[in-house]
């Protein structure tokens, strides 16, 4: 278990210890379990253990990587895992951290998935939903807190933070859209006020109350972050390869037409459209998965995104229960053989998703890493860090929407849920409380509530 970051009141003068690779992956595998939240509580949670609590690495270099893994298609909480594990250990180390990302969400999904078609509507899992819901909402309110008060750092970030939030809530901007535009503010906008646009916000250096980290903002790059053409060339080469080998062996044993191939070939197109989170990518999994493949239906799919909710693990993990009902209705191995068939659908599902993630951080570290502190690079990423704030804020209104309101505007208003969210709001801000006590309590609070109150439907 990780537990809740706390400063010392006096920063520390030395740096941390080393880090063994066995230290590291005890790290990455408990974070694997408690990473609930969506993307920007996971990037809480990894901000939190790494740059405050345990000085793994320093602010600013966190913020460098997230930024970069902000401008991928693909997962950024994941991503930006795979990049401090890569920075740390090498090659190994950034695919253990990002595996164990995902590996704890997909065997709990696999589970949930069961248990939903075997069982159908469960009360307990109904209830646990109910209270977790209202708690994830009061932790991405909390996330973009957390970051703005890192980000915005002057008038000029508060106004790309507020109107990327006016894009977005207003006018539906895509998300792409928004980050090129403010990627393009930074661009030029430093060119004219440089101090603006310096990482952090230009007032000063990212926040220095931490003490100095193992990756600090001075450390020079290892050796095996810098760039080469050599080591770009086989990271492009066992990453597509693999790909490759994956898709070969589902065409040769199960054919073009298969179920399981057509997923194969479905989620690697949805990972490269993920621009913005699984949010954005949402409509094109709707659109081919129920409509156009059928292999589950539209209610089925938005049970699916609830169970994604309330699991550890990036959100887009809602590929897995796809897949696993998919499976499970298509019959992939026979009837025989429901289970296996489903699961083998799921993880197909999972594999074809995130291996373009982990081609991006091994194949681009290189390139960021060499651009670290060189204000060209570094100030489009300060414009859409503040930008992004804007967006998670819209995020947080758009739960509460769905978590206050579960029939619409139109329905009754559930108090019930709202008073959990400002409990889980007052419990972040004022009393520090982490994450995983915080999601226990509301989930046994829901569970409570099943046998108390008719949940709303």
């Amino acid at each position: 278990m990780i537990p809740a970051a706390a400063l010392p009141s006096d920063p520390p003068t030395s740096k941390p210890p080393a880090v063994g690779f066995a230290e590291a992956l005890r790290f990455w595998l408990a974070l694997g379990f408690i990473s609930f939240g969506g993307p920007a509580g996971q990037i809480a949670i990894m901000h939190a253990e790494l740059v405050e609590r345990r000085r793994w690495i320093s602010e600013k270099r966190f913020l460098h990587a997230l930024n970069y893994c902000m401008l991928l298609p693909g997962p950024e909480a994941q991503q930006l895992a795979t990049y401090i594990g890569w920075l740390m250990h090498r090659s190994w180390g950034g695919i253990v951290a990002g595996a164990l990302f995902v590996l704890p969400s997909l065997f709990i999904l696999i589970a949930l998935s069961w248990i939903y078609l075997r069982f159908g509507d469960v009360p307990v899992v109904a209830g646990i939903f109910y209270g977790i819901k209202p708690a994830v909402t009061a932790l991405v309110l909390h996330a973009a807190h957390r970051i703005g008060t890192r980000a915005l750092r002057n008038r000029w970030m508060w106004g790309i933070a507020a109107a990327a939030f006016v894009a977005i809530f207003a006018f539906d901007t895509p998300f792409p859209a928004i980050v090129l535009a403010a990627g393009l503010i930074g661009h030029f906008g430093a060119r004219r006020w440089p101090q603006v646009f310096a990482l952090g916000g230009g007032h000063g250096s990212a926040k220095q109350g931490y003490g100095p980290a193992l990756i600090d903002d001075d450390t020079p790059t290892p050796a095996h972050a810098r760039f080469s053409r050599a080591q770009l060339a086989r990271v492009l080469a066992v990453g597509v390869g693999l790909w490759a080998a994956a898709m070969l062996a589902l065409i040769a044993t199960q054919g073009w037409q298969a179920t399981l191939t057509q997923m194969g070939w479905f989620f690697t197109k949805a990972a490269l459209l993920t621009f913005g989170g699984a949010y954005a990518v949402l409509p094109y999994v709707y659109q081919g998965a129920v409509e156009h493949h059928q292999w589950l239906s539209g209610p089925q799919m938005i049970d699916g995104l609830a169970l994604g909710e309330a699991t550890p693990g990036p959100l887009i993990m809602v590929v897995a229960f796809v897949g696993f009902v998919g499976g499970w209705l298509e019959q992939v191995l026979g009837p025989q053989a429901l289970f296996a068939g489903a699961a083998l659908a799921a993880t197909v599902a999972t594999f074809f998703t995130f291996v373009p993630s982990f081609v991006f951080i091994l194949a681009g570290g290189p390139v960021v890493e060499a651009t670290h502190g060189r204000l060209a690079f570094t100030a489009p990423l300060s414009a859409i860090t503040a930008a992004v704030v804007g967006v998670i804020l819209n995020l947080a209104l758009f739960f509460a929407y769905h978590v206050w309101w579960p029939q619409g505007f139109g329905g009754r208003f559930d108090a019930v849920s709202a008073a959990i969210t400002v409990a889980a709001a007052i419990a972040l801000f004022r009393f520090k409380v982490g994450v995983l006590p915080l999601l226990g309590t509301c989930a046994a609070l829901g569970l409570v509530l099943t046998w108390v109150l008719p949940l709303p439907r």
